[in-house]
């Protein structure tokens, strides 16, 4: 088990020259632990440096992507706000969603308690008889002009 005194530093740094420190006189300990953390906060410059690089790189990709954020949130740029949706207006939408869909599924038919408006198809329109007759004297003139270009060739 680890005495009082080697408890503070975490388990990740295992610095023999803060733990040799701790075993020698007072003295000497204090020259040594003004050394040890010079090292330390040196170490933490460099880290620092190194996390301020990547953040320069981060921010490069992004711009290049052309996405505003990371999915994990450590963008620069301000988040949007949250739109909020009242109960009310939530239940209006689903209520019309579930109305697209049963008509959708049933074709015209509304689903119960949902008001829709019913319009009348539009009516049809129907060719008269000379127009008819007219589309059908052009199609047999294309028929014929294909009939006498393949005995041509």
């Amino acid at each position: 088990m680890p005495s009082c005194r080697t408890a503070s530093f975490p388990a990740r740094y295992n610095h023999s020259l803060v733990v040799s420190l701790l075993h020698k006189p007072r003295g000497q300990q204090m020259s040594g632990i003004t050394n040890a953390l010079q090292e330390l906060r040196q170490e933490r410059k460099q880290a620092q440096s190194q996390v301020e690089k990547l953040d320069r790189a981060i921010s490069v990709v992004e711009s290049l992507n052309g996405s505003a954020g990371s999915s994990n949130g450590t963008s620069h740029k301000a988040k949007q706000t949250v739109r909020v949706i009242s109960l009310a207006s939530r239940r209006k939408m689903a209520k019309a969603q579930k109305a697209r869909w049963a008509k959708a599924k049933n074709g015209a038919q509304s689903t119960k308690g949902v008001a829709t408006v019913v319009r009348s198809a539009p009516a049809k329109r129907t060719l008269s008889a000379a127009a008819r007759k007219k589309i059908a004297m052009f199609q047999r003139e294309r028929w014929a002009k294909l009939k006498a270009a393949k005995k041509a060739a």
